[in-house]
């Protein structure tokens, strides 16, 4: 997939809409960006639009280089948003009215407050995990001491074979 990629890449390399990016989520330097993302295995293809989450959408579809070309074709580059309306169904232009009709201050304190929401989340679960790691390492241990402690000496072994 890598050759693909990289093609796509350079395709989409003087775009001033849409943004190729490769991250490697098994270095150390992106292990956080791709844990706030949500990337668990490899390769995850996420992609982000005006219309997508902002933790972005994960694409499903297939990987080959025409796959990505006609996926990043239909679905990247400008999309509905206050600047573009025109590419707006009704349905979007009402959910756009209806954000434009609150407060900057309140929108501010929603956007705060979700950002907030997940930061928590995943420092929660980096706790969590990091409480089951060292209770996992401690049973571990505990597991290799007890089987030792419990160890049957090789001649009572012997003795006993040689009484049957």
């Amino acid at each position: 997939m890598k050759p693909d990629w990289e093609k796509l890449t350079n395709d989409f390399a003087d775009s001033k809409s849409v943004a190729i990016i490769d991250v490697d989520c098994t270095d150390d330097a992106s292990k956080d960006l791709c844990s706030k993302y949500g990337v668990k295995g490899y390769p995850t293809i996420k992609y982000f639009t005006g219309s997508t989450d902002p933790m972005g959408d994960k694409y499903e579809g297939g990987r080959t280089y025409d796959d990505l070309k006609k996926f990043a074709d239909e679905n990247l580059g400008p999309s509905c948003n206050p600047s573009d309306l025109d590419l707006c169904s009704d349905a979007q232009k009402a959910e756009i009215a209806k954000f434009q009709a609150i407060p900057i201050a309140e929108l501010q304190a929603t956007v705060d407050a979700n950002t907030k929401a997940q930061a928590d989340a995943e420092e929660t679960f980096k706790t969590e995990v990091a409480k089951l790691q060292a209770n996992y390492e401690q049973l571990s241990k505990d597991k290799d001491e007890a089987v030792a402690a419990a160890a049957v000496p090789s001649m009572v072994r012997s003795v006993l074979a040689s009484k049957k």
